[in-house]
C-alpha cells in the first residue's frame, strides 16, 4: 500500500493521501513535518484514507504570514479538506498539531467526524509558560535548531535515543532545516495559545480523545485530563512509560489506541450540530 506522491494544494499546502476508506488527517508538531507518521500511516492505511500534510512554514508547504494565528492553520487544513472533496474528516492532532486541531474543530465543527488531541498542551503553569516562553527567546535569536538537544532529551526516552540514532539524527535534520520565520511563528503561537477558545470547549459535541504519555514533562497528565474535562464526553488516555514523541517512539501502541478510538466512533450515532462556531 503505496503513498501517493507528495501534491500541493492551490494555496500550496503539500500532502500525501496513503490507502481508503473514512479519511483522517494527522498534523504533526512544530518544526517537524508530515513524515513524522509513518509508523502510524502503516497501520491507519489499512482501513482509512489517511492525509499527512506540512503545516505552515514547514517542510514543503507554504509561509505564513508574521500575524498568522491558529485561524490561519486551521484555515489551511479548511483548504485541504476542501480540496479533497471531503464532507467530513476525523482529525488527529499532535503536540502543536493539537492545537492547530482544537482551533479546526471550534471554527469547522461541521467538517470533524472525531478528534484525537495526542501530546498536546493545555492550561500551563506559570513555570511552564516561562520555560516555553524562554525557548521561543532562545529560537528567534539564536534560529530553529537553538533547543534541538534539549528537545530530544525531553521527547524520547535515554534507551531510545541510544538505539535508534538514525531515526533521532533524522528529526535531528529536520529540526535544523526549518525556516527561521515559519518556525518562530509557528512555535510562538505554540507557546501561547494553549488556552485558545478553552470556554468554548463544552460545546464541542463530537467524539474527542486526549492522550499523552505518563512520562510527558511538556504535555503532562494533568494537561490532558484537564482538557478532556472541559468536553462533554471526552476520553482520556495516559500511556505508561511513554514521553512526547510516543507516536515515533511507541507507534503500535498509538496505533492501537487510534484505531481502538476510530472504530468506536463508526459505532456512534451522527450528533447534531452544536453551537461552537
Amino acid at each position: 500500500m503505496n503513498a501517493r506522491a507528495t501534491e500541493w494544494t492551490a494555496a500550496g499546502t503539500a500532502y500525501q493521501v496513503t490507502g481508503e476508506g473514512e479519511p483522517v488527517v494527522l498534523i504533526h508538531g512544530v518544526g517537524l513535518n508530515k513524515d513524522m507518521w509513518g509508523g502510524q500511516v502503516v497501520s491507519l492505511a489499512e482501513q482509512y484514507q489517511v492525509i499527512t500534510y506540512d503545516m505552515l512554514g514547514h517542510g514543503e508547504s507554504a509561509m505564513p504570514h508574521a500575524d498568522t494565528g491558529l485561524e490561519g492553520y486551521a484555515g489551511q487544513l479548511l483548504e485541504l479538506v476542501e480540496h479533497l472533496g471531503l464532507a467530513r474528516v476525523h482529525v488527529v492532532g499532535f503536540s502543536m498539531g493539537g492545537l492547530v486541531a482544537r482551533a479546526f474543530a471550534m471554527h469547522y465543527r461541521e467538517r470533524l467526524a472525531s478528534l484525537v488531541i495526542l501530546n498536546s498542551v493545555f492550561a500551563r503553569t506559570p513555570e511552564q509558560r516561562a520555560g516555553v516562553v524562554e525557548r521561543t527567546r532562545q529560537a528567534a535569536e539564536f534560529g530553529p535548531n537553538a533547543n534541538a538537544e534539549a528537545a530530544l532529551a525531553r521527547w524520547f526516552s535515554r534507551e531510545y535515543l541510544a538505539a535508534s540514532h538514525a531515526q533521532v539524527d533524522n528529526i535531528r535534520r529536520t529540526l535544523a532545516s526549518n525556516d527561521p520565520h515559519g518556525y518562530l511563528t509557528t512555535y510562538s503561537l505554540f507557546a501561547t495559545q494553549d488556552m485558545y477558545r478553552a470556554d468554548d470547549l463544552p460545546g464541542l459535541n463530537v467524539p474527542v480523545l486526549v492522550a499523552t504519555g505518563e512520562l510527558d514533562a511538556g504535555s503532562t497528565p494533568e494537561m490532558a485530563r484537564q482538557l478532556a474535562e472541559r468536553i462533554p464526553g471526552a476520553q482520556v488516555a495516559i500511556l505508561a512509560e511513554q514521553r512526547h514523541m510516543m507516536p515515533v517512539e511507541s507507534p503500535r501502541l498509538v496505533n492501537q489506541l487510534l484505531v481502538g478510538f476510530l472504530a468506536n466512533v463508526k459505532c456512534l450515532p451522527v450528533q447534531a450540530e452544536g453551537n461552537v462556531a
